[in-house]
């Protein structure tokens, strides 16, 4: 299970990014879950690190989702259109 923090926002992308990379390089399940409980204040840039970490998922040959996204999460998805490739868990 990947942890967001609870602030992701432009000043954290690349932190967070680092250490999602270096979870999912190290954990050999063949599922990614991003666990979205604790996030509480993000921006657009949350997106970008979740795209990037579904992407370095899927480069390793796993499955990528989102558990429990705040509603704001997914109303930011849906607003620019990547809902559907960050599904549910």
């Amino acid at each position: 299970m990947l942890v967001l923090p609870a602030e992701l926002t432009h000043a954290r992308a690349t932190a967070c990014c680092r250490m999602l990379a270096q979870a999912l390089h190290s954990d050999p399940s063949r599922a990614a879950v991003a666990d979205a409980s604790a996030l509480r204040v993000f921006d657009s840039s949350a997106l970008a690190v979740l795209l990037e970490c579904r992407r370095e998922a899927l480069a390793l040959g796993k499955s990528f989702a989102v558990s429990n996204p705040h509603p704001r999460l997914r109303a930011l998805a849906a607003l620019y259109g990547v809902s559907e490739l960050l599904p549910d868990a």
